[in-house]
């Protein structure tokens, strides 16, 4: 079992930046796969970024390259999402995640319960 904490959200004008973290409980954490997906009012949840278990392998969202960066520390079984540049657009509940990889919310077992992130304009 993993126990997944999101902080580190906020208000943030446009152009600014926020560092998301996850604090992982369980002994199983440096196994898994860790993601960011977000979820804005209305909207369906949609995938941001994922990072392999072993540092391996980043992905991102088409609409966050360039101007996030996913990374993890498994020896402190945390996860951060470095947000630069933030738009309007990126308003969202946050959520960090936990799983076998990919783009996908049900390739993800393991969810936080989410951060608010807000980007005024």
């Amino acid at each position: 079992q993993v126990q997944l904490v999101e902080s580190g959200g906020g208000l943030v004008q446009a152009g600014g930046s926020l560092r998301l973290s996850c604090a992982a409980s369980g002994p199983t954490f440096s196994s898994y796969a860790m993601a960011w997906f977000r979820q804005a009012p209305g909207k369906e949840r949609e995938f941001v970024a994922t990072i392999s278990w072993n540092l391996g392998t980043t992905y991102y969202a088409d609409s966050v390259k360039g101007r996030f960066t996913i990374s993890r520390d498994n020896a402190k079984n945390t996860g951060f999402l470095q947000m630069n540049s933030l738009k309007p657009e990126d308003t969202a509940v946050y959520y960090c995640v936990a799983g076998r990889g990919g783009t996908v919310v049900g390739q993800y077992a393991y969810w936080g319960q989410g951060t608010q992130v807000t980007v005024s304009s």
